[in-house]
Parts: structure tokens; C-alpha cells; sequence
């Protein structure tokens, strides 16, 4: 059961705000929900009543990381320099499955 539906309502599109005046959920009459999840005045997470869901990580305005319930992931996130030898020894072929590969 939806919220609209456990309050009753029978004006659409219902909307519920946060104390920011950001939007948080939206219901259509058609039983079909939207929820936003709001910090600093950006969406870091939202979901729809049909599943679907992503998540964002913010740095400033710019978005660092992105994933959806569809398995995309985009991560942009700084690496730190452990990261960045794992990638270039794996690239050159000289790592694999966390083992060295040739010394």
C-alpha cells in the first residue's frame, strides 16, 4: 500500500517536501511513487515505485560516483597511488588475480 492510499488522498500529483523545501516523494494516481534522498541541496539517492534506483556521491558539484540498479557504476573518484600501481601493473600484464606475475 502506498502512502496516498494509506492517507487517502485523493488529489494527485501528492507531494511531500522536507523541511528544506527539497522534494522527497511524489505519488501519482496511478499507484506509481518517486523518492529523492537530499544532502547539500543535491539528490544522492533516488527510487522509483518500478525498482529502479541510483545513487550519486558528490564532491562539490561535481558528481565522483554514480550507480544504478541496472549494474552501471561510474566512478571517478581520486585513486590513491596503490590504486593507480595495482591498475598500471595489471595493465602491463605484470599482475593478475592480486598475484605478481613476473618479478
Amino acid at each position: 500500500m502506498t502512502i496516498a492510499q494509506q492517507l487517502k488522498i485523493k488529489e494527485f500529483p501528492f507531494i511531500i517536501k522536507d523541511a528544506d523545501g527539497q522534494e522527497i516523494y511524489c505519488e501519482y494516481s496511478s499507484g506509481y511513487w518517486e523518492k529523492w534522498e537530499w544532502t547539500d541541496g543535491k539528490v544522492i539517492r533516488y527510487e522509483y515505485s518500478d525498482g529502479f534506483w541510483a545513487k550519486r556521491e558528490w564532491d562539490g558539484d561535481k558528481v565522483i560516483r554514480y550507480e544504478n540498479s541496472n549494474g552501471i557504476i561510474v566512478d571517478n573518484r581520486p585513486k590513491t597511488d596503490v590504486q593507480k600501481a595495482i591498475e598500471l601493473l595489471t595493465k602491463e600484464g605484470l599482475l593478475t588475480d592480486g598475484k605478481i606475475l613476473k618479478s
